[in-house]
């Protein structure tokens, strides 16, 4: 062991005071060690220094990305006291942001000897197959093993007769074993996002079931005997290639929610189609099944699939489909893309500098798309509309889809369209494989290729200038890019202070080629506005040379031989960049043009800090391109009240910048977006740039308001900016952008503090639950109340209220939803104030309408009175020895 804690160079830290660290990870009988880096490390140095106390612990979490875990799972079956062990991977992010898979592979078979095991997630790992040890484990109710790569589970699966929850979610898992109907007692079972084709019969016998997730798998039928599962709740089914459902499900006393949607379903029995619980769209009822003879089915006759906004998969088959998603992103799978089922994912993702890599004047349109698989060549070309912030304040540019490999973007070719009712503009591109896309609005791009024989390119966005390529300027064909950046006088007065300086547009040439030409290429740019031949002044007239990255500036006029028409200037160069004419009497012209080059990179923007009337604790912040300002503070003035804008400041596209919250002002620090305790932007001048956050304080607010405020500070510069323009980012004077600030007013006595009736309600007093098992008190009742908002019907209906019951709470109470919150929980209360499990069934209900946060609220209350009876009964003398096993180890 003690070799084993000296590999401090390969996993991180040394070991110099790691002891100390590691022993303030124990607490009590839990060790919650995924959270760092090296909790293996931690974990492994406890075990040699503290072993009496490790092997007493009950509760262990690691990070199964740590490169120490394989030693440390050898320790694991010493824990004979463990109940709940976490070793999940997706705690380490690749440079894109996705979570990397776990390292697990397998468990050792000792494993099988903690016999107080109930609780085991090996989740977002590498298992192929489900370590046989598991199998071994007898008091085991809870397995998640989502997120890994099973294709099968063993025949004899059903020999873990009390788990209560199993999560085998996006895994690649193609049947299931017959067994699976011997899991008795087994209330939830999730196998969305599979391979599956078909159920056996005995899933049917899964009679304490409540919820089962059958989504995103390829079922194209269920069994009849799923009618059997009279304890059912909710049935996902959506995402499937079902073509037909038997009728016998709407007949199923309990369901509250049946999700069809997004199958091929042509025909539903009118039972299941008038039941209000139940989700059909993106069915193709009422459409005849095309034509066997037809060679191709027609665009129109392909399956339909409209995703909602939790859904990030669907699956493709041989026939085809269209897909919306809920973002409004299109594709068109023509017949033939795949020639097996194929489950496509995808998510957005918010643009990283790290890797978002933006050329000279492009401007960002889009989040990120990802989809998945990558690498995967389609048999025919996916078509993809994207849709984009319309830039409508940038002229003479184009719009594409770019693209992402891997190791380089590219881009593809684009049309742009609009939709025909929401007036929304969307690029449309085709590829034959997936990655990552965005969409970008760029200088307008003219290229060609350039033969032996020598050629003529035009400028689209200014005809007058083009480029000569005379015969024998190239041994081979080489491709030729021209992009063109016009630039006002009125923008150079500005920029410069000096009527008298003007410049002609920005020229851009470039090539696949890194040799340079064998002959002198013929440029022809335009005279600065104003000057002609005529009027010309030689002494005045500069033609400058850039660099690619735009860095320097150099004055190129007594290099080259410029020639004069009355409208134009005319040079030879036998390599490419960026080349701009001006007229000026200043001497040093290559500054001022550097100055000029940078400003025309920059944003004016304001920053405001707004709260939302009704809950001034919800805080919109948002740094908005100054032409903005007042149709953005228009639309939000109905919900929001605030200070001024922030005075105008200057930032460059994809510049960070950070919000602070200060002067008793805070937020949670856990965000992922939070760094060093303040809150991390990226400026895109056609995205949002805005972020609603709750904040709080540590001031007691009960007796007075808190006047805090929140400030923006300066991050780090795009590459592609100037090296003086970023150096002048740097330095703590430069670093502060703007300061607003932000009123949280004194705090208004809750419910449980009024002594009169309950928000216009009145009810007897209620005590849930029994002395020795605990109470839950009205007190405690509107703590959780507080805390439902919008789930409120989901929860009632999963406590077992009707929707009759529900609609009619709603109806009562429809102009306040504390009201409505209050009637259905007390209400259910009432009814179930005889009823000794009433207290398990509303956790049970918290955790089915997915807040586990409530039901995690509701354990604590109810341990804390477990635990002052057995105080109550110590102290009398009439304690027991109590042989009661713990309840089920609540899911993660």
């Amino acid at each position: 062991m003690a070799e084993l804690l000296g590999l401090g160079d390969e996993c991180g830290e040394g070991a110099s005071g790691a002891p100390v660290l590691a022993g303030s990870c124990l607490a009590d009988n839990r060790l919650n060690l995924d959270v760092y880096p090296d909790g293996c490390r931690r974990f492994l140095q406890l075990f040699e220094g503290r072993r009496g106390e490790v092997v007493q612990v009950e509760f262990l979490r690691l990070s199964s990305n740590d490169c120490l875990l394989g030693t440390t799972l050898g320790i694991l079956p010493h824990l004979k006291h463990l109940k709940s062990l976490v070793l999940k991977g997706g705690h380490a992010r690749d440079e894109f942001g996705s979570c990397q898979y776990g390292s697990l592979t397998s468990l050792p078979p000792d494993v099988g000897n903690l016999r107080c095991l109930t609780h085991l997630d090996i989740s977002f790992n590498s298992l192929s197959t489900l370590p046989s040890c598991i199998l071994h484990l007898p008091s085991l109710r809870v397995l998640l093993v989502s997120h890994n790569s099973l294709v099968a589970l063993p025949e004899d699966f059903g020999s873990l007769s009390k788990l209560t929850f199993f999560s085998a979610m996006k895994n690649q898992l193609k049947d299931l074993p017959q067994s699976i109907g011997e899991l008795a007692v087994l209330q939830d079972l999730d196998l969305s996002e599979n391979a599956l084709e078909f159920l056996p019969e005995e899933v049917g016998n899964l009679h304490n079931c409540t919820e089962l997730d059958l989504s995103g798998n390829r079922l194209s039928s269920i069994p009849d005997s799923l009618a059997n599962l009279k304890s059912l709740r909710r049935l996902h089914l959506h995402s499937n290639l079902l073509v037909t459902v038997p009728a016998s499900l709407a007949s199923l006393p309990n369901l509250s929610r049946l999700d069809l949607q997004n199958n091929c379903l042509r025909t539903v029995p009118p039972e299941i189609q008038t039941s209000p619980f139940v989700r059909l769209r993106g069915n193709p009822l009422g459409e005849t099944e095309p034509s066997p003879q037809a060679d191709e089915p027609s665009a129109g006759g392909l399956r339909r699939l409209f995703l909602a906004s939790g859904e990030d998969s669907f699956t493709v088959t041989s026939e085809g489909c269209k897909v919306v998603l809920a973002c409004g992103i299109h594709f068109y799978f023509p017949p033939g893309t795949a020639s097996d089922p194929l489950r496509i994912y995808f998510r957005t993702l918010a643009p990283d500098p790290q890797w978002v890599k933006l050329r000279h004047h492009d401007v960002l349109l889009s989040t990120v798309l990802e989809l998945q698989p990558h690498g995967v060549k389609f048999q025919q070309e996916v078509q993809i509309w994207l849709p984009y912030a319309s830039p409508q304040t940038l002229h003479q540019r184009e719009v594409v889809v770019r693209t992402f490999s891997g190791q380089s973007w590219s881009d593809l070719r684009t049309r742009v369209e609009q939709k025909r009712k929401s007036k929304k503009h969307v690029a449309h591109c085709s590829v034959l494989h997936f990655s990552w896309f965005l969409v970008v609005s760029r200088l307008v791009q003219n290229e060609c290729k350039v033969p032996t024989e020598g050629t003529l390119l035009f400028s689209s966005v200014d005809p007058n200038i083009k480029v000569t390529f005379p015969p024998g300027v190239t041994e081979e064909t080489r491709t030729v890019k021209l992009q063109v950046l016009p630039v006002s006088a009125e923008e150079i007065e500005e920029i410069t202070a000096d009527a008298g300086c003007r410049a002609s547009p920005l020229l851009c040439l470039s090539q696949d080629s890194l040799v340079d030409f064998l002959r002198p290429v013929r440029i022809q740019l335009p005279l600065p506005p104003g000057v002609t031949g005529l009027n010309l002044d030689r002494s005045r007239l500069h033609l400058l040379h850039g660099d690619l990255e735009g860095q320097t500036w150099d004055d190129i006029t007594s290099q080259v031989v410029l020639e004069f028409t009355h409208l134009y200037a005319v040079f030879e160069v036998t390599h490419f960049s960026w080349y701009w004419l001006w007229y000026t009497t200043k001497t040093y012209i290559g500054g001022i043009a550097k100055k000029v080059y940078e400003r025309l990179h920059m944003y004016q923007v304001n920053f405001i800090a707004l709260q939302r009337k009704k809950d001034p604790e919800q805080v919109l912040l948002q740094c908005v391109p100054k032409h903005k300002v007042d149709p953005v503070l228009k639309k939000l003035q109905d919900r929001y009240r605030g200070p001024e804008p922030s005075d105008m400041v200057e930032m460059f596209e994809g510049e960070q910048f950070f919000a602070a919250f200060e002067r008793g002002i805070c937020i949670d620090m856990d965000r992922p977006d939070c760094v060093d305790g303040r809150l991390l932007f990226i400026f895109y001048s056609h995205l949002k740039n805005m972020k609603e956050i709750y904040v709080t304080s540590h001031v007691d607010r009960k007796g007075q308001a808190v006047k805090g405020q929140v400030s923006f500070y300066r991050g780090a510069v795009p590459e592609s900016i100037p090296e003086d323009a970023s150096r002048r980012r740097k330095g703590p004077d430069s670093l502060w952008l703007a300061t607003l600030p932000i009123k949280l007013p004194r705090l208004k006595p809750r419910w449980a503090e009024n002594p009169g009736p309950l928000n216009g309600f009145s009810f007897p007093p209620l005590n849930l639950g029994n002395a020795e098992t605990g109470y839950l008190t009205q007190a405690n009742l509107l703590s959780i109340a507080r805390r439902m908002g919008a789930d409120w019907q989901t929860i009632g209906l999963n406590l077992g209220l009707t929707y009759q019951q529900i609609e009619r709470i709603g109806y009562n109470n429809r102009e306040d939803l504390d009201k409505q919150i209050l009637d259905m929980l007390f209400s259910w209360a009432q009814q179930s104030s005889e009823d000794p499990d009433c207290v398990n069934k509303l956790i049970t209900a918290m955790k089915e309408s997915g807040r586990q946060d409530i039901a995690d609220e509701v354990e604590t209350i109810i341990e804390l009175g477990r635990q002052k009876y057995r105080e109550s009964i110590r102290r009398v003398g009439l304690e027991q020895e109590s042989s009661t096993e713990d309840s089920a180890i609540a899911m993660m």
